[in-house]
């Protein structure tokens, strides 16, 4: 066994020209006990002037790599760049293989897709593709920025299956094609790897405590807005994931590694994953994940490496990069290596990991899952085949034949839902004529998911409104939780989309035929005007994203928009909701050469009017009618913020929305006293605002607020809003429900006879304890209607409730509570949540307006820019920021 040391990187005289200096007992990586290279490939010192292992490599360097690696095997390695991060960083991938692979890329490719639509393919011809195709497998590093080691891995790796001459290398590639996308997260591993070597010295430190070791906000995991990329699968919010969901597309792997990084105390992780499993993942893929997990073990024990399996990263949440390949019919697992966090980390035990054993490990884990997935070839090429091909006829079996999707409102988030249907390989169609399924009838323009399709599973984990748990892990939770243990449940319990974006589904027992045309991938379509010579103006119905974006792009380039708080009857015999925007010419010069790419540019559509008349609710020139803003908006940025938090909610405005948003670290928000913005949003923390605003930034909002701004708190940042003498807002958080009486002071108490369990457990019951977290599921709201933050917002929505605070309902004197879970028995729309807080969650407040002065506080409870993935909370996040600035009464 070869031992890989401790890495040592010095920088004395070439710190200040980003060189790092290995130690001389740094081996040279990557190591593969016989192996044998050749000199006329590149190594990473050659290429890049450093050794590898010995200094963590930037993303432009990563690259540059890879492009030497071609043109010195350019008949073995061809390089694809599939997109391009949010800042403008190429996404690429290489694919690696012998050369008459190479040469016919193009042609095994399509016949991968071939072999993945069972419906257009023959028993003979597909007999021919599992007798000729290779293997594939694909191997994603470092989706999370800070997790290191699996890029200079993935350079490793590839230099093996190119330089190596013993002729394992050769074993592999003789029917393997092998992918490799070294960095996934370009922008993150940017902002480590920079911000790291800021705080290097003389010598690396192992000391866990030291500045290397601790990120600054927002570290390195996230991607540019600050998202968890590795949550993203279902929803396809972020560009990273949709365009690596259509390259993987093009390809269909037949193994899919993602290679993560974990806690530096634990040692490496991969498959089989721990409980609980999605229920449509297959048993065949739980077994074939066995294979691989077996061969690795049997690599690291023959190198003396540590391992484990089946203890943490369960398989159940289908938005993992691990996760979705399933559920196309491959095999896809997260490995995950005890991280160095930087050059060396000193762990509990006294001992020292180091990058290079993050490099070294990976590799081997690499090089042992391309043996299998090589030695495999025809089973995985079966199992993926008949998984497809079994899903075509699981549709009628399971009693779901199709989806329809009456689209009866919000003609925007049909489209875009419709769109990230099709973005994930699903077929949607759109009914061009009325027909009648199950005993219902549909108009022209609903969309059809009809289930016997090769995404079969897919549709059911995303489409069904709750996705079953295991009833046996379950009650393990319970027994956890009843001894004070923590759950083993390692995210969100339900992320049904058409529940998130609170769009009606029906469900039928048959596949719908009729006439239709195929939908495509696009979230947004050009939307239209009627009428655009009218004489008076233009009215933008309110209730979608389409309106909202037409808005945004109206504001920012001067024209003045206005809204109604209540609903109206027009001349013209149409009803509009609250909320339609009014934009007249007379208030507007030249509007009506720009409206037309307005509505084109934000999938809106404008009617044009001849006149303001109004037959029923209130004329344009009322009151209840509002001159929304050219909105300023301040966002808290920084610590103490929720990096994810703060994210998401900058996201939605600015990408889903089109507005900018100012960000402001707290100490600055004290210095300016918000002077020039019209709103505040404040998100939720990871460590409380008391420290980092005190009572003087309490002071300030609260001037802020009277004086007419609007602030907005999300999530647990409404802690803070309840805290000091004069709290900003009049609710309160809630303990957890107990039966148990005030402990008494004294030091003997009467005694009790405990008849049964039951009354011991209650004994066990803390005093005012907070209620027990929950990991996340869907929650029923109601919504008054009556109120202008829920203009054109249905009377129902759907809200992620993460977490364990409760607050009470304000009272009638004190505000109003404009949103509010359901009662108990109804409040659960989809995944798991623990009875008691089932049962206490129960009517209370999810969305509060309380008024100060001349403006408004606006308490979202729970998060409305939950992962950008909640979409029927997303108008009534717009309505805070702009309707909420319109109807606040600052001296402007």
């Amino acid at each position: 066994m070869r031992r890989i040391l401790p890495v040592l990187c010095l920088f004395a005289g070439q710190l200040f020209a980003g060189q790092a200096i290995a130690n001389d007992n740094t081996p040279t990586l990557p190591y593969f006990p016989g192996s044998q290279y050749n000199s006329a490939v590149p190594t990473v010192q050659q290429a890049l002037g450093y050794a590898l292992g010995s200094r963590i490599t930037e993303p432009a360097a990563v690259l540059d790599y890879f492009r030497q690696l071609q043109q010195a095997a350019p008949d073995r390695l061809k390089l694809v760049q599939y997109g391009k991060s949010a800042q403008g960083r190429p996404l690429f991938y290489v694919v690696i293989g012998k050369p008459a692979h190479l040469s016919a890329l193009d042609q095994i490719e399509a016949d991968m897709r071939r072999l993945a639509d069972p419906r257009t393919l023959n028993g003979d011809s597909a007999e021919q593709l599992l007798q000729q195709l290779p293997s594939s497998v694909w191997v994603s590093s470092t989706l999370h920025g800070n997790e290191i080691s699996p890029v200079d891995a993935a350079m490793a790796l590839a230099y093996f299956l190119l330089a190596e001459q013993s002729g394992k290398a050769a074993q592999i590639l003789d029917n393997t094609l092998v992918y490799i996308e070294p960095l996934q997260n370009p922008d993150g591993h940017h902002r480590f790897v920079s911000r790291y070597y800021a705080t290097a010295g003389l010598e690396h430190s192992a000391d866990r405590f030291s500045a290397e070791h601790n990120e600054p906000w927002p570290n390195g995991r996230t991607n540019h807005y600050l998202f968890d990329m590795n949550r993203d699968w279902v929803a396809l919010t972020q560009p990273e994931i949709k365009q690596r969901v259509k390259a993987l597309q093009q390809m269909f792997p037949l193994v899919y590694v993602d290679s993560h990084e974990m806690s530096g105390d634990q040692s490496y992780y991969f498959s089989p994953e721990a409980e609980p499993y999605n229920p449509f993942i297959l048993p065949s893929q739980r077994e074939t994940l066995q294979w691989f997990g077996q061969n690795n073990a049997k690599q690291f024990d023959a190198l003396g490496y540590d391992y484990f399996t089946r203890e943490i990263f369960d398989a159940f949440f289908p938005g993992y990069g691990a996760s979705w390949p399933l559920y196309h019919g491959s095999i896809a697992m997260t490995y995950e290596m005890g991280s160095a966090r930087g050059h060396a980390y000193r762990k509990q035990d006294g001992s020292v990991v180091t990058f290079a054993d993050g490099v070294q490990r990976n590799f081997i884990a690499y090089t042992a899952t391309l043996e299998t997935a090589a030695t495999k070839r025809k089973e995985l090429l079966q199992r993926f085949y008949q998984y497809r091909q079994q899903a075509l006829k699981q549709g009628t079996r399971d009693g779901i034949g199709s989806y329809i999707f009456p689209a009866s409102r919000d003609k925007a988030g049909h489209q875009k839902l419709m769109g990230v249907l099709s973005q994930h390989g699903i077929r949607v169609e759109q009914a061009t004529e009325d027909f009648r399924a199950c005993g219902q009838s549909y108009q022209q323009g609903a969309y059809l998911v009809n289930t016997a399709q090769p995404t079969y599973q897919l549709i059911r984990a995303v489409l069904d409104d709750t996705v079953p748990m295991d009833a046996k892990f379950i009650k393990q939770q319970e027994e956890r939780r009843a001894n004070n243990l923590p759950d083993q449940i390692y995210d969100v319990t339900a992320w049904s989309l058409p529940q998130m974006y609170n769009l009606q589904v029906n469900r039928c027992s048959n596949a719908v035929e009729v006439q239709s045309q195929l939908v495509g991938p696009e979230t947004i379509l050009p939307g239209q005007v009627s009428t655009p010579d009218a004489s008076y103006g233009y009215l933008v119905p309110w209730g979608d994203m389409a309106a909202a974006r037409l808005m945004s792009a109206a504001l920012q380039q001067g024209f003045k928009v206005k809204s109604t708080d209540l609903a109206f009857t027009h001349q013209n015999g149409k009803q509009y909701p609250a909320g339609t925007l009014i934009l007249s010419k007379a208030d507007n010069p030249g509007l009506a050469d720009k409206i037309g790419a307005l509505a084109a540019n934000s999938g809106a559509l404008v009617e044009g009017v001849n006149s303001s008349w109004v037959t029923d609710g209130p004329n344009f020139g009322s009151d209840q009618v509002k001159l929304i803003p050219k909105v300023k908006i301040a966002m808290a940025w920084d610590e103490p913020t929720d990096p994810l938090s703060a994210g998401s909610a900058r996201f939605v405005l600015e990408r889903f929305v089109g507005y900018p948003v100012t960000a402001l670290r707290p100490a600055q928000m004290l210095q300016s006293a918000l002077q020039g913005y019209d709103v505040l949003i404040l998100p939720s923390t990871r460590s409380g605002y008391q420290n980092a605003l005190g009572e003087r930034g309490q002071q300030l909002l609260r001037q802020f607020v009277q004086r007419g701004g609007v602030l907005i708190a999300l999530g647990n940042a409404n802690e803070w809003l309840l805290q000091g003498k004069e709290p900003l807002l009049a609710s309160k958080q809630e303990f957890k429900t107990s039966e148990r009486e005030k402990p008494q002071d004294d030091t003997q108490v009467p005694g009790t006879v405990l008849k049964a369990e039951s009354d011991y457990q209650k004994l066990l019951e803390p005093w005012q304890a907070d209620p027990d977290w929950v990991p996340g599921f869907l929650a029923n709201a109601r919504v008054d209607q009556n109120h202008w933050l829920s203009a054109a917002v249905p009377p129902q929505v759907k809200t992620i409730y993460v977490g364990n605070q409760i607050y009470t309902p304000l009272s009638i004197d004190q505000g109003r509570n404009v949103v509010t879970f359901d009662s108990a028995d109804k409040v659960l729309a989809g995944g798991f949540v623990w009875d008691e807080n089932r049962q206490q969650i129960g009517h209370k407040a999810v969305v509060m307006v309380q008024e100060l002065g001349r403006g408004q506080i606006i308490a979202f409870t729970q998060e409305p820019n939950f992962r950008a993935a909640v979409d029927g909370m997303h108008l009534l996040y717009i309505n805070a920021v702009f309707r909420g600035a319109a109807n606040a009464s600052p001296l402007r």
